[in-house]
């Protein structure tokens, strides 16, 4: 499961799962457990929509430069 949810992207889907959270709880109403689902992605960094479409909102890495964590010997 690659990331795909950037910095910018979580803090909007966790204020937006909160929001709706909040509203279906106000409102009495089931449908704020929609909320539920921007959270969790949120918290994955991982999008399947996003992942249908071929879109990600994380950094990319310049091309020259190798991911962190990775030996260049081996």
């Amino acid at each position: 499961m690659k990331l795909n949810v950037g910095k910018i992207d979580t803090i909007v889907r966790v204020l937006l799962g909160i929001g709706l959270l909040g509203a279906g709880y106000h409102y009495e109403s089931a449908w704020g457990l929609v909320g539920l689902l921007p959270l969790l992605t949120a918290a994955l960094g991982f999008c399947p929509a996003y992942t249908l479409f071929g879109f990600s909102t994380c950094a990319r890495q310049p091309a020259d430069k190798p991911p962190a964590g990775r030996d260049q010997d081996r």
